[in-house]
């Protein structure tokens, strides 16, 4: 996920087009000179000597032209498109947060893949869905990234926990519970009241079949009486309230935790943890694998007064989203990578990301199923009744009778 900068899994890439000069760390809207394309991205950690920014010359080269990059900070990255967008002066090329895809649509600033002939047909359909906008593709994800459960395998042997008994909520509870009474602690998570809080919770919400358009239905209620509990009872810690992904990994690392919530991105951390670790995927209320969400970027076209520089922009999102690149791409970001066929080698390379595979093939886009620019505000009213119902100020079912109402009014 990108609302927070994720630790960067510091892998050193050898692709077919290394080797190359890195291109220029500064720039701006688009310019008027036909050699010179710019690029706009949120990976503002990766300077010009790195693998990332080197791929981005070297696809403008190839396409016959110079890409001038510029990095943002996500945020920063959606504002300064929106304000570009409406002085005429947009990037050529711009790399945004799967969520944004669906507010520069509606603003108008994105053209469809298909106008600028770039095809998505090998994008497998769950990820595609973040940027898709009825029934039109508007960028090309470089990979995903989604949640699951780490376990801390001596914290579960000493409470004579097996792993792969855990298939529903009821028998992770169950783990939790002879975990605590071993000595341990049970899980750790993050509810903090951002983005990063309704990321976290929605492997639940959905994996009690809970629909974003009716927050308080059955559901939803499942979800949140589960995780309520869990703080009440001392199955998880009070500070998941305040735990950002990256605070709540920090707490599993102290090797305390038998599981911890988090992303793709942490592979790397685990490997380093000193303990041994396993990964499995966050279960569904009555078994099976609930539906993560998707984090990850798409390369868009954004609309230009001169439709001429489409096919070299074309050229440029070819390139970075061909499988030899996104192969290496996606094991700079540790992602998994957007089409199965490079998936197939990653696992090749890394059996660790198996269960990445398995949980991202499950996973959904936030703003999927017609969301669109709606799921900004349904998040942010879904991490307030989390906030609420883990406090003690509200029942769950009071905290999202009322999240649906605030979400409903924003609406009309």
């Amino acid at each position: 996920m990108r609302h927070t900068r994720i630790a960067i899994v510091a892998v050193a890439v050898c692709t077919a087009l290394a080797g190359v000069s890195a291109c220029g760390g500064s720039g701006g809207g688009s310019s008027a000179a036909s050699g010179t394309y710019t690029f706009w991205d949120p990976y503002p950690q990766f300077d010009g000597s790195s693998p990332w920014a080197k791929l981005v010359a070297a696809c403008g080269r190839q396409a016959g032209v110079t890409v001038k990059r510029t990095a943002f900070d996500t945020t920063d990255l959606g504002n300064k498109a929106l304000l570009a967008a409406q002085q005429g002066n947009p990037p050529d090329i711009m790399l945004v947060d799967n969520p944004v895809v669906s507010t520069l649509v509606q603003a108008g600033v994105l053209n469809k893949m298909s106008d600028v002939d770039v095809s998505t047909t090998s994008i497998e359909p769950n990820i595609i869905g973040a940027g898709t906008l009825d029934g039109s593709a508007y960028g090309v994800p470089i990979g995903a990234n989604t949640l699951a459960l780490y376990y801390n395998k001596k914290v579960l042997d000493a409470a004579h926990v097996d792993p792969s008994s855990i298939t529903d909520w009821a028998s992770l509870t169950a783990a939790l519970q002879k975990v605590k009474a071993s000595g341990g602690k049970g899980i750790t998570f993050s509810a903090i009241n951002t983005e990063e809080g309704s990321f976290q919770f929605l492997p639940w919400f959905w994996g009690a079949k809970g629909d974003l358009t009716k927050l308080d239905d059955a559901g939803g209620q499942a979800a949140l009486s589960l995780w309520k509990g869990w703080v009440a009872k001392g199955l998880a810690p009070n500070d998941v309230l305040s735990n950002t992904q990256t605070t709540s990994w920090q707490e599993f690392a102290t090797g305390r935790y038998a599981f911890g919530e988090n992303g793709t991105w942490q592979l790397a951390n685990a490997q380093k943890a000193g303990f041994p670790f396993g990964v499995i995927s966050i279960p569904a209320e009555h078994g099976g694998q609930a539906p993560a969400p998707t984090g990850g970027e798409f390369v868009t076209v954004p609309v230009q007064k001169d439709s001429s520089r489409y096919p070299t922009s074309a050229k440029i999102v070819d390139c970075l989203t061909d499988d030899g690149n996104l192969l290496s791409t996606d094991t700079t970001l540790s992602y998994i990578a957007p089409t199965l066929a490079v998936q197939n080698q990653q696992v090749a390379k890394n059996p660790a990301l198996k269960p990445w595979v398995t949980a991202v093939g499950s996973a959904r886009g936030r703003t999927s199923n017609g969301l669109g620019t709606r799921y900004p505000v349904i998040s942010e009213q879904l991490w307030n009744a989390v906030q609420a119902a883990l406090s003690g100020g509200k029942s769950p079912q009071a905290a999202l009778a009322a999240a649906q109402k605030a979400a409903q009014d924003h609406k009309s």
